[in-house]
């Protein structure tokens, strides 16, 4: 990347030169006249109307906050992928960039105000064939794939194992984001689990479609790269095996480790003993604390031979604890103040991330940074997917492991269901829970009564997120085996619902009784309102994603506490690794 393009010359870094402006609050770029004529032109910052006029000087031009209608620094907007960033000024935009996770890698380094058209250019971007959902709403949980490659690119990388291997998922963590985006659960997939990966349509360089057939009892980590695997094939095989939609994926290589450690001032850690792995990582270091960057970072989140028993989910482990150090280090203080933090970070992001089309642009990673921005660390969950070891693997030779069923399960089905694992969260809670367990007292009372005729129950059938079909199903099951004549399927619902749910007015108590008793439907379902319904006036029955079939007892809520084995650590928690 030359000078100009980079928005610097002669040596003069741009993050050196961000001043705050006591007039408006807000941090500008001042640069030497000479970088200033070898930069593109770019828009004048406004000048505050107290500000003194120069009319014999022409003031050098810095890189102002984009205002609602201006271009993006730089000059005008590329291809329509400019972000408008209107108001909010300097605060909003820094919790938008400071508040992204650090393993997202993120996107939310990226400052998406700056150098825009610059960091949409350093990003990789991949057309995943339909592998995620292609985007994620507001109203609904998020799911993104994080995966690190232990591709050898970049400079100095080589040197580490094989460096002609094309890479794999040699580091995959799914991050389920809650619905109301108060918490987030980050689950490691390990690399070694034996797991069958799908067929996986892959988008050739020329256009064209390439279906890589499926693979049957084999490593997770072979589900990228190998046969010319993407990282769609990844988000297949995440999804086949937990059963959890991924909406995006972002990859990174080696390089993502040590830049983005050196661009945020080191991440601290803790050793509880000093480790010397001469045979793997080359990672020595001391017990103690220290705070580490570039390739001793890489060592350590690479290290095999220095902590636990030696074995990959002992490095995982280790690796939920550096990118727990390096969340809390990138909403510190330190880093939310700091301008030359912010352009180092958007730099070593953009350029070490590999993202899917869905998110390929500043504009797009901003939107799920500002998703994203809320998230207290303490109710940031690391987690590893139950494994044991690989029973068909011969005593004494065990290098693989197969999904613990009896921890998995209801682990994976709390996430499913978007259920927090942390402590904090489910105390925060209690108080609803309290008023939660009222009112299903108060519904249980409402299901104690009369029953209406099958013949004079009203009701509306939705699909607000069952199984295709559901609807229609039911309608035929009602009118045909349950005397429910007076009853229509209405097609999809407006919205999608967390579970099935029958709506009535206090009137039509005893038809929701009696199709409460034909559906199964436990008091919970029941949404009783306040005014009374006219004769006419059908129940409103929506269908959500615990439905199976009508007549069959829904399926049961996700559990609420985690087996005790399962490991979890919080990410506001600073652990001295082992």
């Amino acid at each position: 990347m030359d000078a100009q393009s980079r928005g610097r010359a002669d040596e003069i870094d741009p993050a050196d030169q961000w001043v705050l402006n006591p007039r408006t609050g807000n941090y500008e770029l001042r640069l030497a006249d000479s970088a200033a004529q070898a930069r593109p032109k770019v828009t004048a910052p406004r000048r505050s109307p107290s500000a003194p006029s120069t009319p014999t000087k022409p003031t050098t031009p810095g890189v102002p906050r984009p205002r609602r209608g201006d271009p993006p620094p730089g000059g005008g907007r590329r291809g329509g992928r400019s972000r408008k960033l209107g108001g909010g000024g300097r605060k909003k935009a820094l919790a938008i960039t400071g508040g992204v996770v650090a393993f997202l890698l993120v996107g939310g380094a990226v400052a998406g105000y700056l150098y825009y058209d610059h960091l949409n250019g350093n990003l990789s971007v991949t057309d995943v064939a339909g592998a995620g959902t292609g985007g994620f709403k507001k109203d609904q949980p998020i799911n993104i794939l994080v995966i690190g490659t232990d591709k050898r690119t970049g400079a100095g990388n080589e040197n580490y194992g094989d460096k002609d291997s094309v890479g794999h998922a040699d580091t995959t963590i799914l991050f389920h984001v809650s619905k109301d985006r108060t918490n987030a659960t980050a689950l490691s997939i390990p690399r070694d689990l034996i797991t069958n990966i799908p067929a996986c349509p892959t988008k050739q360089p020329d256009g064209s479609t390439k279906t890589i057939a499926p693979t049957r009892n084999t490593r997770f980590n072979t589900s990228l790269g190998q046969e010319g695997r993407d990282a769609g094939c990844t988000m297949r095989t995440v999804k086949e095996l937990t059963g959890i939609e991924v909406d995006h994926f972002m990859m990174a290589d080696f390089n993502a480790v040590k830049t983005l450690s050196t661009a945020v001032g080191g991440v601290p850690v803790c050793l509880d003993k000093a480790v010397n792995d001469e045979e793997g990582s080359h990672l020595k270091l001391d017990a103690g604390e220290h705070r580490l960057e570039g390739e001793q970072a890489l060592a350590f989140v690479r290290t095999r031979h220095g902590f636990g028993n030696n074995s990959d989910l002992d490095r995982i482990r280790i690796q939920q604890q550096f990118l727990g150090s390096m969340m809390r280090e990138m909403k510190s203080k330190e880093t939310l103040t700091s301008p030359k933090k912010f352009l180092s970070l958007a730099e070593a992001a953009t350029k070490s991330l590999g993202v899917d089309s869905g998110i390929g642009s500043i504009g797009k990673l901003t939107d799920l940074a500002g998703e994203l921005k809320g998230i207290d660390t303490k109710n940031i969950t690391f987690t590893t997917l139950p494994v044991k070891d690989n029973p068909a693997e011969p005593e004494g030779k065990k290098a693989t492991v197969v999904v613990e069923k009896s921890l998995a399960d209801p682990l994976l089905q709390m996430i499913r269901g978007d259920v927090s694992l942390t402590e904090v969260e489910k105390k925060e809670q209690a108080a609803k829970e309290a008023a939660d367990a009222n009112a299903k007292a108060k519904q249980d009372a409402l299901l104690q009564g009369n029953r209406a005729a099958a013949a004079d129950v009203r009701v509306s059938v939705y699909n607000g997120g069952g199984p295709k079909g559901s609807a229609s199903t039911t309608l035929n099951w009602l009118q045909n085996s349950k005397g429910v004549s007076k009853s229509s399927n209405d097609g999809n619902a407006p919205s999608k619902v967390d579970a099935t749910q029958l709506e009535y007015a206090p009137n039509q108590a005893d038809q929701a009784r009696a199709l409460a008793d034909m559906m199964g439907l436990p008091a919970t379902a029941l949404k009783v309102g306040t005014a009374d319904a006219s004769a006419k006036t059908p129940m409103k029955l929506t269908l959500g994603p615990d439905f199976q079939q009508p007549g069959s007892p829904l399926t049961p809520a996700a559990p609420q506490q985690l087996p005790e084995d399962v490991q979890q650590a919080q990410a506001d928690k600073a652990i001295c690794a082992k």
